[in-house]
């Protein structure tokens, strides 16, 4: 877990704005240790200069990114309820003293599970069965076996290291791609020849420069017809076009997008009714009493802020992801 020094905690109580979603937070443990504050997009602006820690308890919101380059004073701490942070990085926040944390950890295994699940449902033909029940229709079919097969799991950290051990527990051989190589980590160079050897492609890589828009056309065409590629990343590692156009002239045979470019999805939008692209909402990582462990991590880091230690999982805010895997 990447520690940094923390800025030094004021000597009165100090301020926590809260940039709030529903349901808020559970801050009981704080009474009295901290002022606590509450904005949404509209009134963030105005109230950041007043505050010592930010909490993006909306981490839907673009509301940090937007209000942040402007004037006053900033808080020397913003944490994000969420894995990715490119919601609220701005070039204004990336320069700055300012250090951000982020909920690395609360995510990994409900993420992995998540695709397993996902992956046994494409080789079992789940998505099938439900509609022919639901038609009433008895139709026999053969079914994949996952044992034996290959992944390509692209993203090294926490999450991705979780989906890797979570399909070789299935009897998956698993390949892990990260930005460098290192022990038991690829490197981007050899994805490419990964991707062309695998039955699963799964991404779980953080939105950055080079990430964005990673999984194009050319991509796809270098996949298996008989590959399947699943998104529990950020939405905006896909071309979208691109992936409808591979599906639709069934250059790869399945795909299962957990996060899009635009969410949520417009109910006109095409992709609902792609043959072979299960869409689900944003909930891979989600599992009950998330918000509790997300509200529960943020005390704990507060309350070695305030004691003055060092904070754990803090962001390289140039690269978009806390470093060290």
């Amino acid at each position: 877990m990447t520690t940094s020094a923390p800025p030094p905690p004021p000597a009165s109580v100090p301020t926590l704005l809260v940039l709030d979603a529903e349901p808020p937070p559970r801050l009981g443990r704080l009474t009295g240790r901290a002022r606590i504050e509450h904005a949404d997009a509209a009134t963030l602006a105005e109230r950041l200069p007043s505050a010592d820690v930010l909490l993006v308890w909306d981490f839907t919101s673009h509301a940090v990114r937007e209000a942040w380059p402007g004037a006053g004073p900033r808080p020397g701490w913003v944490h994000t309820a969420s894995a990715g942070v490119d919601h609220l990085m701005c070039p204004e926040l990336a320069d700055s003293d300012t250090v951000v944390t982020n909920a690395r950890g609360v995510f990994d295994q409900p993420i992995a599970e998540y695709v397993a699940a996902l992956v046994l449902a494409m080789a079992k033909d789940l998505p099938a069965t439900l509609r022919l029940q639901g038609e009433r229709t008895w139709r026999h079919r053969e079914s994949t076996r996952v044992a034996g097969t290959r992944a390509c799991v692209v993203g090294s950290g926490p999450i991705g290291r979780a989906v890797a051990s979570t399909l070789e527990a299935l009897g998956v051989t698993t390949a892990l791609v990260g930005r460098t190589a290192r022990p038991g980590v690829h490197g981007t160079e050899e994805l490419d020849r990964l991707l062309a050897g695998a039955d699963w492609v799964v991404a779980a890589a953080p939105l950055t420069d080079a990430t964005r828009g990673m999984f194009d056309a050319r991509r796809f065409a270098l996949m298996r017809p008989s590959a399947r590629f699943v998104n529990v990343g950020r939405g905006p590692l896909v071309v979208e076009d691109d992936l409808v156009e591979a599906l639709t002239a069934h250059r790869i045979a399945g795909a299962a997008l957990d996060v899009l470019n635009h969410e949520p999805l417009a109910p006109d939008s095409r992709l609902w009714e792609v043959p072979g692209l299960i869409v689900s909402p944003h909930m891979s990582g989600d599992t009950v009493g998330w918000r509790d462990e997300l509200g529960a991590q943020f005390v704990e880091l507060f309350e070695s802020w305030a004691a003055g230690r060092p904070l754990a999982n803090v962001v390289d805010k140039k690269r978009g992801y806390v470093p060290g895997h």
